[in-house]
């Protein structure tokens, strides 16, 4: 009978360590210490890896890539642009092993995203990969540097983690996600909950239709200084021209 209890005992999950409870960590109960956890372990791995600052990029994942053979397709071109956007970036920027500024980030996925993570480990810098668990499950792109890709569960957590080492927003065009982030950003910005910093939108005629900001303007919906925080642009390596030149961070390169 004692022998029974103790085993009983030593088999309740009341018994198990917390970090070993799997049940209570992935409980309703337990949501904010999956939040606090999640925030925290991103940021110690981008600490030690000395991640000063970042650039976040933000583009449509069905982009495809030149060696899929799909030159036709209507999006095609800005593959190459955002690729050429973060190799100018990151041969402009600041990398020593122990600190790493401008760093592209990127959601982690296909498209734009592996297009600007590969442009970055091209010109031999550092990348960032913000995944996250979705219900059709995206594989990080292969161009993010290896340590320095992440899941994310909570969209609220990587969105933080777009924008709290962020001194500056490169979007190319892109659907829902891509509109999402830059409304934010913009919010966000305006708002001075965050510092100002550079928002760059590249592609005109795309822009132009999803961010009307003269209609905007207008209509008396935002001011004019609220409209020139968005600069537009057709090129990346233009895009990378603006950063740096607004950033701080050694010579723009050469058109």
């Amino acid at each position: 009978m004692t022998n029974d209890r103790l085993q009983a005992i030593l088999a309740s999950p009341s018994y198990r360590l917390a970090e070993d409870d799997l049940d209570f960590l992935e409980s309703d109960g337990a949501r904010a210490v999956r939040l606090a956890l999640e925030f925290h372990r991103t940021d110690s791995y981008l600490r030690a890896f000395g991640i000063e600052s970042t650039v976040v990029v933000f583009g449509s994942a069905r982009v495809p890539a030149p060696e899929d053979g799909r030159d036709d397709h209507p999006l095609a071109k800005w593959y190459d642009e955002a690729r050429r956007f973060a190799q100018d970036l990151s041969r402009g920027a600041t990398h020593t092993q122990t600190c790493h500024r401008l760093v592209v980030a990127t959601g982690g996925g296909p498209g734009i995203m592996a297009a600007a993570n590969r442009g970055a480990s091209e010109a031999g810098a550092p990348s960032i990969g913000f995944n996250i668990r979705l219900p059709h499950e995206q594989q990080p792109n292969p161009w993010i540097t290896p340590g320095l890709a992440f899941r994310f569960h909570y969209f609220a957590l990587r969105k933080m983690h777009f924008l709290l080492r962020a001194r500056a927003l490169v979007a190319f065009p892109g659907g829902f996600g891509t509109l999402d982030e830059v409304y934010e950003a913009l919010n966000l910005v305006s708002t001075r909950t965050i510092d100002p910093m550079p928002i760059v939108l590249v592609g005109r005629d795309y822009w132009s239709r999803m961010l009307d900001l003269d209609h905007l303007v207008a209509q008396g919906l935002i001011g004019a200084a609220e409209a020139a925080l968005v600069h537009r642009c057709d090129s990346g390596a233009e895009a990378a021209r603006h950063v740096l030149a607004h950033c701080g961070c050694g010579e723009p390169p050469a058109p």
